[in-house]
């Protein structure tokens, strides 16, 4: 028995060997919760939460909620870390401000209030917000580094793209972005974004995508 077994034994592991190195290896769940532990990923989440209602998505006070505030800048201006940490804390009459900006310090914890910090220090590049966006919507299928080897991407036939090699322009992502793969005849287990993505929003992920293509010569 011994015998019979030991040779298919070999052939099952050679194959398997075989497979391991062909198959492309997913994000790991350390991977994934290492990339999503970091402070400016956390802060663009509570940004999104807690800040962008008033402030706009790329802190500009271009919002929902401006018209609320009518002769108020609305607009976070570049300031030191510990002027953007006593003004969230304390709010608007901590710094002498207007009081319509609520103290935060008794809804958000201590490290989340660091956490917003470090992402306003990357509020004014549009790439950076875009990797916040991409990586906080998109990782979990494209991987945590664009190449399609998300934690769920095996649960897809065919599995998502590699964005590091992709030759589409800005306008076919933007339109596959905004109308989802089905619309433009690919992949209809990629969702449209045009209605949970602001216009802005897009334009920035779209200028992160534009950073993580790896030229032709360098594959």
């Amino acid at each position: 028995m011994r015998r019979i077994v030991a040779p298919f034994l070999g052939a099952f592991l050679m194959l398997l060997a075989t497979a391991s190195r062909i198959a492309p290896a997913q994000d790991t769940h350390e991977v994934f919760d290492k990339e999503m532990s970091k402070p400016i990923i956390r802060g663009g989440i509570a940004f999104r939460s807690y800040c962008i209602l008033c402030h706009g998505d790329r802190g500009d006070g271009v919002s929902r909620a401006a018209k609320l505030y009518v002769g108020l800048n609305l607009t976070i201006r570049p300031r030191p870390a510990e002027y953007y940490e006593k003004i969230i804390r304390g709010g608007g009459p901590s710094v002498g401000s207007a009081p319509s900006m609520p103290p935060w310090q008794d809804e958000l914890s201590d490290e989340q209030i660091r956490d917003v910090v470090t992402f306003l220090t990357v509020l004014r590049d549009p790439i950076r917000r875009g990797e916040v966006i991409y990586k906080t919507n998109c990782v979990q299928c494209q991987g945590v580094n664009g190449d399609g080897r998300g934690r769920a991407a095996k649960l897809y036939d065919p599995p998502p793209a590699d964005l590091t090699i992709s030759d589409r322009t800005d306008q076919y992502k933007e339109k596959i972005i905004r109308l989802g793969g089905e619309r433009l005849r690919r992949s209809s287990v990629m969702p449209p974004w045009e209605e949970r993505l602001s216009d802005s929003e897009i334009t920035d992920l779209i200028a992160y995508l534009r950073t993580i293509v790896v030229p032709a010569n360098n594959r």
